[in-house]
């Protein structure tokens, strides 16, 4: 820290109790200066020859036969007077980037000018303040602080716009030319600590990081902040990344750190909010400066505490744009008290979700019209497909972020179905190669919600597609109590098709069915089965219809695990808690012989593996019964359409109800 020393005479200022102060010398004083609840008896030649103002004063007095000046208004208080006066007297004084700002005002004040007196206090203040305060960086961002408490003087005097100037200009440097000493927050590297076990002990100089300026400007108030980022921007020296981190540890520091607290405790959180439209308000707007967490760390700051709608809009369309790189936890953000009684804020969520969407069906239409000029790159020896491979992973981790949300939501009793559904359906099938984590979230949702009617059962399962199970979610699945009967004939199905479809691959000797043979017609009837399509049931007999009892079920089931065990060698049932956790068998049941079946050596046997055609014939009967008359319940269901069907044809792209 830089210092000035001014005087010679050894300093004689006395204090009698708190409120007086004197100059303990052989002539009697003469003048009396009040500044507050403190008097200075002092002597009038001195203080006379250096200030104007006090001449005018004195002057005034003489006139009344009173030897007593009030001068309470003086900025900087008493103390910043008794700087004033020691100068007077030739006393040393030492000034520093504390108190040199309000011996400056206080000097403005009390009239020290050059005309009065060569080399007067306002001389030797300001080129102390130009020669060495504003040529260090931690001296400038003190007297900054101190302005605050000066003002109007500070602004008056432009020592704000100068302190800002210095610390943007430093700031905008290249960080290799950085010599002076900051305040930066970061892990030791193992050669500092002593760790590294390939250090040679030659220290040598650490790289100053891009942001190293950015922890010492937190320690400003917000107004002045604002400030001296603002002046930062406007050097365009310094990359939007490192402005957006600057305002992450500003964020943290000021506001994220003790709202939760502040909110909770009933506390009066307008500096809070004074720092989050701050926050909001610097934000750059190029494009990677500041991460998705941090907006959505933002948005519920500014729920929490009730800020205008127009802020929370600017902060979902902003998230909305780069909705795929963010976590499920930083969606969580609380509901407003009243709102539903739900536990999280869906409507925000949505909201993102549907900007993301909107952008990203532009980005495909812009993607469409330049996909010639991308061929014909290709065809120059250009990697084209950079971009295909970007919008793939933003896809999957919309979809991804999309079934976790799901997942966590669903536990909240008070959500309804409706808002389940059209989160869920605003990311398409397309966007999901596997639905592993819909199925999870399904499960939830029916687990914390028991009183679901068959219909809502249907809606609910229908956002299921049972081919796109792995075979771990298949084997939950199976046993699980929880989903509706007909949802697990359909994956004890698929699982049969794929178990023949690996038959086949393996070269079998023919003991399975043909993968073909399992596969529904176009017209919901097997190509094993003769049964005619046409019924007219209506929706709720369609979907209770023809379904197999719970005995045919679980022997179907029992043989698809043994299958999935070991080609027979086991005996698994369906778990009477819905847990998914594989159980043995009970006594009975006609149980004890499938696991007395001893399994087949032949080469290229199935191991007991395919459930017969015949039973696979009676677990569709009542799927076909349907036929043609309901598209939801069996044309379009995820068993009577193929995969290449469903990425093709764009009436199938919606979501497929199975039940």
């Amino acid at each position: 820290m830089k210092y000035m020393k001014l005087g010679s005479k050894p300093d004689v200022f006395q204090t009698e109790g708190n409120n007086i102060r004197f100059v303990a010398t052989e002539l009697a004083t003469d003048i009396v200066i009040t500044v507050g609840e403190v008097k200075f008896y002092l002597h009038k030649f001195p203080l006379l020859s250096k200030s104007s103002r006090l001449q005018t004063l004195v002057a005034s007095t003489n006139e009344e036969s009173n030897d007593e000046i009030d001068i309470s208004d003086i900025p900087g208080g008493p103390a910043a007077f008794e700087i004033c006066a020691k100068f007077c007297y030739g006393m040393i004084v030492t000034l520093n980037a504390y108190n040199v700002l309000a011996a400056r005002c206080a000097a403005e004040y009390l009239e020290m000018f050059e005309t009065i007196d060569k080399g007067n206090l306002i001389y030797k203040i300001d080129v102390f303040l130009s020669s060495s305060i504003f040529r260090t960086w931690k001296d400038s961002i003190i007297v900054l602080q101190t302005t605050k408490s000066l003002l109007p003087w500070s602004e008056n005097l432009k020592v704000i716009n100068h302190c800002v100037d210095s610390i943007a200009t430093k700031a905008s440097i290249d960080p290799s030319e950085v010599e002076w000493s900051y305040t930066y927050n970061r892990r030791k590297l193992p050669s500092e600590n002593g760790l590294d076990a390939h250090w040679n002990g030659v220290r040598k100089q650490q790289t100053v990081p891009r942001d190293w300026w950015v922890e010492d400007l937190c320690d400003l108030e917000m107004c002045l902040y604002r400030r001296a980022v603002l002046a930062i921007k406007s050097k365009g020296k310094v990359g939007s990344e490192v402005i957006g981190e600057a305002l992450r540890a500003y964020a943290h520091r000021r506001l994220l750190s003790s709202l939760d607290s502040a909110v909770s405790n009933g506390l009066d959180c307008t500096r809070h909010s004074a720092a989050l439209e701050t926050i909001v308000s610097l934000l750059p707007s190029e494009e990677g400066s500041v991460p998705c967490s941090f907006l959505l760390k933002l948005l519920r700051a500014a729920c929490l505490l009730g800020s205008d709608e127009a802020l929370r809009d600017s902060l979902t369309r902003r998230i909305g744009a780069k909705l795929d790189e963010a976590s499920v936890s930083d969606l969580l953000i609380p509901a407003s008290p009243g709102e539903d009684a739900m536990l999280y804020d869906v409507g925000l969520v949505s909201a993102m979700l549907e900007e993301f969407m909107a952008r990203r069906c532009d980005d495909d239409d812009d993607g469409a019209k330049l996909q010639e000029d991308d061929e014909e790159e290709a065809m120059d020896g250009g990697d084209s497909s950079l971009g295909n491979v970007s919008s793939s992973s933003s896809k999957l981790a919309i979809a991804k972020l999309v079934d976790g949300y799901l997942a966590e939501i669903a536990r909240d009793p008070n959500l309804p179905l409706s808002r389940f559904v059209a989160i869920a359906e605003m990311a398409p099938l397309a966007f999901r190669p596997v639905h592993d984590g819909l199925y999870r979230a399904i499960d939830m949702y029916l687990k914390e919600h028991p009183g679901l009617s068959k219909g809502e059962k249907k809606r609910l399962c229908g956002l299921m597609d049972c081919k796109k199970l792995s075979p771990e979610a298949s084997m939950h699945a199976v046993q699980n109590e929880r989903l509706p009967l007909r949802v697990v004939v359909q994956v004890l199905f698929f699982e049969q098709v794929r178990a023949a479809a690996a038959a086949a691959a393996a070269g079998g000797d023919g003991d399975g069915l043909p993968a073909r043979s399992l596969l529904p017609r176009e017209d919901g009837n097997s190509y094993g089965s003769s049964r005619s399509a046409a019924t007219t049931a209506t929706e709720d007999d369609q979907w209770a219809c023809g379904v197999p009892t719970s005995s045919d079920v679980n022997s179907f089931r029992s043989m698809s695990l043994a299958n999935k065990n070991g080609g027979g060698g086991g005996c698994s049932g369906r778990s009477t808690g819905g847990g998914g956790d594989t159980g043995s068998n009970k006594n009975g049941g006609g149980g004890g012989e499938a696991c007395k079946k001893p399994p087949s050596s032949a080469k290229g046997s199935t191991g007991g593996g395919l459930m017969p055609k015949k039973i696979l014939s009676k677990l569709w009967s009542g799927k076909a019964s349907s036929g043609e008359n309901s598209s939801s319940d069996t044309s379009e269901s995820p068993g009577s359409a193929n995969l290449e069907e469903t990425r093709s044809t764009p009436s199938r792209n919606t979501r497929h109800s199975v039940s």
